[in-house]
């Protein structure tokens, strides 16, 4: 049975907050209240979380940000650890998580308004993926997350940045855990407007309300046609990628935990 908004709100709120006003749902990620850390809650749970907001028809437009002066932070790797020793068993369950997490986002048929409350070291690729992605003047877009740590940037991030950064820019950026600002996402153009942080939230709640005018039949579709052609680029390559991180996780994980 599909669940409520009232029911899915309260399942998640250990990591994400939500309120919705006139079919607008506000999701604010948070650890404990407090700034955003990426966790093994997180990537098993995240993607669920985004199938029950696209399967809730009176969710008309979403708006995806952070708490504090972070939008996801990195994680202390002895997460890691109950996965200790990785084998391709232990790897195994990571894989339909992490396809939940992109699958379910680009699942969600609402318009999804992105805004980035400040640097996104880990998954940056969830606001680029918005139909709108707004950053304070804060923010900066970094991978240091999968190379940086001896193991292959396959969880989608293969497929999300060569589409949007261009096949050589998206190397590098994954390889050398390059930061993109604000505004040079900006001119690159997977960020639309940079603002003040204090001003952040208004204006993604403005324009929230400005698209929630349009037809709920165009909202949808609109949607639909732009996350079709990312839809099958993940379906062609994301499984690969995610054989090769898991790969480099075996070979590599377990000498860095010890060190």
């Amino acid at each position: 049975m599909q669940a409520t908004f009232e029911e899915y709100c309260k399942k998640y709120e250990s990591f994400v907050t939500m309120k919705r006003e006139d079919g607008i749902l506000e999701m604010k990620l948070h650890s404990n209240g407090d700034v955003c850390r990426w966790d093994g809650v997180m990537h098993s749970q995240l993607g669920f979380c985004f199938a029950d907001v696209g399967s809730d028809q009176d969710n008309k437009v979403v708006i995806l940000t952070a708490t504090g002066d972070r939008f996801i932070d990195m994680p202390d790797m002895s997460v890691m650890e109950p996965y200790l020793p990785v084998t391709p068993q232990s790897y195994m369950p990571l894989i339909p998580e992490s396809t939940r997490l992109l699958q379910n986002l680009l699942d969600i048929e609402a318009p999804i308004i992105a805004a980035v409350n400040g640097p996104a070291p880990v998954h940056p690729e969830f606001p680029a993926l918005a139909d709108i992605c707004l950053a304070a003047d804060r923010a900066w877009f970094s991978d240091g997350f999968h190379f940086q740590n001896g193991w292959i940037a396959g969880d989608g991030t293969h497929v999300v940045w060569p589409l949007l950064l261009g096949h050589g820019r998206a190397q590098y950026f994954m390889m050398t855990a390059e930061r993109i600002s604000a505004a040079e996402a900006k001119t690159l153009g997977f960020v639309n407007e940079v603002l003040p942080a204090d001003q952040l939230n208004a204006r993604a709640w403005e324009l929230a309300r400005q698209i929630r005018q349009q037809p709920e039949v165009t909202l949808r579709a609109q949607r639909m046609l732009y996350t079709q052609p990312l839809k099958r680029a993940l379906s062609e390559y994301l499984p690969f990628g995610l054989a090769l991180e898991g790969l480099g996780e075996i070979n590599y994980l377990p000498l860095h935990l010890k060190e």
